[in-house]
């Protein structure tokens, strides 16, 4: 977890957040990476990083694993790691793409006592930002500034994981910067 309870005050959230966004791009991963597949609907060889971000974009879990995993069978996975009732007592609602629907909606409501809603387009191919999953999308876009993150070059997909939330650390420091006046570029900190 590395959500930070000064980056949600400082946006005027309360500690907990109220509503997840899930979703899990593929990426493509080196010869030497552990359990990789391929994903037909993306067309792409390699791994999909399942993540679940909360409504600053603030990274609440995260899951690496094989691409040719469905989207709601991964989703499961990451759902388990992140249902911990006393970490997150207000959350009500879990958004995601058409990707997650089946049987996932009612998995979620009885394993979470969460409500999974799905955010579709309605046509066919013209781009639109759709409410509320553009967050998560804006946080994969954060997480490739980092040269490291453009293809899954690690063997194990927990260095991957680690990788990740070390990426959203700088993200959040950066955040905060403006309260704390922190310079990432010269690595001063000055308390105010």
């Amino acid at each position: 977890m590395t959500r930070s309870v000064a980056t949600s005050e400082k946006n005027g959230r309360e500690e907990s957040p109220s509503l997840l966004i899930i979703d899990s791009p593929s990426v493509k991963s080196d010869a030497w990476a552990e359990d990789t597949g391929y994903d037909a609907g993306k067309k792409i060889k390699g791994v999909k990083r399942h993540g679940v971000v909360d409504v600053l974009g603030l990274q609440i879990g995260i899951v690496v694993h094989s691409a040719a995993i469905q989207d709601r069978d991964g989703a499961k996975t990451l759902l388990l790691r992140v249902r911990d009732k006393g970490r997150w007592p207000r959350v009500k609602v879990v958004c995601a793409d058409g990707g997650y629907a089946g049987a996932l909606i009612q998995w979620v409501d009885d394993e979470t006592d969460w409500r999974l809603e799905m955010v579709k387009r309605n046509e066919l191919h013209p781009f639109k930002v759709l409410p509320k999953r553009w967050i998560v999308e804006r946080t994969f876009g954060w997480l490739m500034f980092w040269r490291i993150m453009n293809r899954h070059h690690e063997r194990k997909h927990d260095t991957a994981e680690n990788i990740m939330r070390i990426a959203m650390i700088k993200n959040m420091l950066r955040f905060l910067g403006s309260v704390f006046n922190f310079s990432p570029k010269d690595s001063t900190f000055i308390e105010t």
